[in-house]
């Protein structure tokens, strides 16, 4: 020591220590006290700048603690119990996290905290340390949100078996627990938004099962986070525009502005969707990229919705306070959002999965009444020709039974659009349409029965009208007696040639597109050349390639709308 102390020297001075002792004195001021209870009395009455502990089992260098000083600056507590778990000293931080403005002497340890309810592992600390001499541990909660962390050791005062003493060192653990009680209600959190049984989607329509689900979204915001602002935007992936999905909080003109997933100009949640990291706006009034959302906000907290490095949109809180947000909260945000991602994709999976049943039940039926519907419309054509000018009575009746039997399709496809979930939500991104397509009437002409089937699964998905016939004559016959926006037919048919079929039906109705199909572009009787010559655009190859179909046809019907 460079200049002089007052010590306080406690224990019994031997032949050893005197040499040390005389030293000491030399240059400092020294209180000795026999015990370490007088010792402790004497802290409390005495201003000391060391304390020198003397006793077997202590050496003399590791037994000069700054008590007066250091003690008192460490940043856990510190306290000596007797036997009884009487206070016999504490340092000032121990005083500070018992919420405790006087001295803790004299109160006996639990008391110092009110009622603590202990946790363990071991409920009875410091019973163990006295009876097996060994540190012992637990932990002790404080109310709702504080928890103490303690390790009791015990003090042997000379020669005697059992321990005189107890040192207990008390740790505020309140931040670590809080985060992995947080961390573990986050998992949970996950499990229960992830919690969409298929059994509940049949039982719900999809706009209750996506309001059940922000609303299990903005408890765990509110109850677990603690955060009562919040936005989540879902991205649209086809235009890049972030739609609100969930807004509480929120100004009305802030929810209905229109954001995209662009780092300029589009605030912090276009921002976040354009680079999927997260932002945190310490101060509103000053942050570039701030647009106004919550009443007052001062800060705000955004992460993205990723699933398996896709984004899916963003999750922005806010809150009155500038500088409200800490990492320990994006951190948390972070994971949160985690969940909400999964559970949004797990909805809209299946959503997905009710609307592709939805779909697949339609086309299902529509293609099992496709052939008998055919058949239908190919005989009545058949009688109908014949009794044209006969018997008024019997074609009037046939023509009903053809408007029937035609509007048959149609009712089942109304049906199929009525029971599939109609649904706005980006949550599900439905079958791109073929506006071009959607309620045309074609007549597919070919004898094979796996294209006629072909024709109606393809084309009936886009809301076309199909109708088949296996030869030229039946086309013919369904061309004399029903309008069609476009025929496609084989090049080779049983009865003719693909060239006669294309030639009688632009005899029959000039203004109507006629497609030939060939498969593998094989042609002996030259009927597409042929054709070609009077007028043929599109040809079709067999086995069908599912775009050139589509683009084809559309490209048929579209020169029968516009004007000569």
């Amino acid at each position: 020591m460079d200049q002089s102390n007052r010590i306080l020297v406690v224990g019994q001075t031997d032949s050893q220590t005197e040499q040390w002792i005389d030293r000491l004195q030399a240059d400092n001021e020294l209180i000795f006290r026999s015990n370490l209870k007088d010792g402790l009395k004497c802290l409390h009455t005495e201003s000391v700048d060391c304390v020198l502990l003397l006793g077997d089992g202590v050496p003399v260098t590791g037994g000069m603690l700054q008590l007066g000083g250091i003690l008192d600056e460490v940043p856990d507590g510190v306290v000596l119990l007797d036997l009884e778990l009487h206070i016999l000293w504490s340092n000032r931080r121990m005083q500070t996290l018992a919420s405790r403005q006087d001295d803790l002497s004299g109160l006996k340890f639990y008391d110092a905290f009110g009622s603590p309810e202990i946790l363990g592992p071991d409920f009875c600390p410091f019973h163990t340390a006295i009876g097996s001499g060994e540190s012992a541990r637990s932990t002790l909660r404080v109310g709702e949100k504080l928890y103490f962390e303690v390790h009791a050791k015990p003090v042997f005062d000379g020669d005697n078996d059992l321990p005189g003493y107890l040192v207990v060192i008390v740790r505020d653990v309140s931040v670590e627990i809080l985060q992995r009680q947080k961390l573990n209600a986050i998992y949970q959190a996950g499990l229960e938004l992830g919690d969409l049984a298929p059994q509940d989607i049949l039982d719900m329509s999809v706009e209750e099962r996506i309001e059940l689900l922000k609303a299990k979204i903005l408890h765990y915001t509110q109850d677990l986070l603690e955060f009562e602002t919040v936005e989540i935007r879902l991205l649209d992936k086809r235009t890049q525009q972030l739609d609100p999905l969930l807004a509480v909080g929120m100004q009305n003109d802030a929810t209905a502005r229109t954001l995209t997933a662009d780092a300029q100009n589009n605030g912090v949640t276009g921002f976040v969707a354009a680079t999927g990291k997260s932002y945190l706006c310490e101060d509103t009034n000053s942050d570039p990229l701030y647009l106004p959302g919550a009443p007052g906000a001062r800060s705000s907290l955004t992460v993205p919705l990723i699933l398996h490095d896709t984004i899916l949109g963003t999750f922005n809180v806010e809150s009155p306070k500038p500088g409200a947000f800490s990492e320990n909260d994006l951190q948390f945000l972070e994971l949160f959002s985690r969940e909400v991602a999964m559970a949004l994709n797990t909805l809209e999976l299946l959503l997905a999965e009710k609307v592709t049943t939805a779909n697949r039940s339609t086309e299902r039926m529509l293609q099992e009444v496709a052939h008998p519907v055919d058949e239908i419309l190919n005989d009545a054509a058949w009688v109908l020709e014949r009794y044209i000018g006969h018997e008024p009575n019997v074609s009037d009746r046939l023509l009903r039974i053809l408007d029937h039997t035609r509007q048959i399709k149609q009712l089942i496809q109304r049906v199929g659009e009525a029971i599939a979930p109609q649904v706005s939500n980006p949550l599900l991104q439905p079958r791109p349409e073929r506006a071009k397509l959607k309620g045309k009437r074609l007549l597919v002409v070919d004898s094979d029965e796996s294209v006629r089937r072909a024709a109606h699964e393809l084309l009936g998905r886009y809301g076309c009208e199909v109708e088949t016939a296996h030869h030229g004559d039946e086309a013919f016959l369904m061309v004399r007696r029903f309008d069609y926006d476009a025929v496609i037919a084989d090049i080779r048919l049983p009865d003719m040639t693909g060239y006669d079929c294309f030639h009688q039906i632009k005899e029959l109705r000039p203004d109507l597109t006629v497609i030939l199909m060939t498969g593998f572009g094989y042609d002996p009787t030259h009927s597409i050349v042929k054709a070609r010559q009077e007028g043929l655009r599109s040809v079709l190859y067999k086995p069908f390639r599912l775009d050139q179909l589509l683009t084809e046809v559309e490209s048929a019907v579209a020169s029968a709308d516009r004007p000569d």
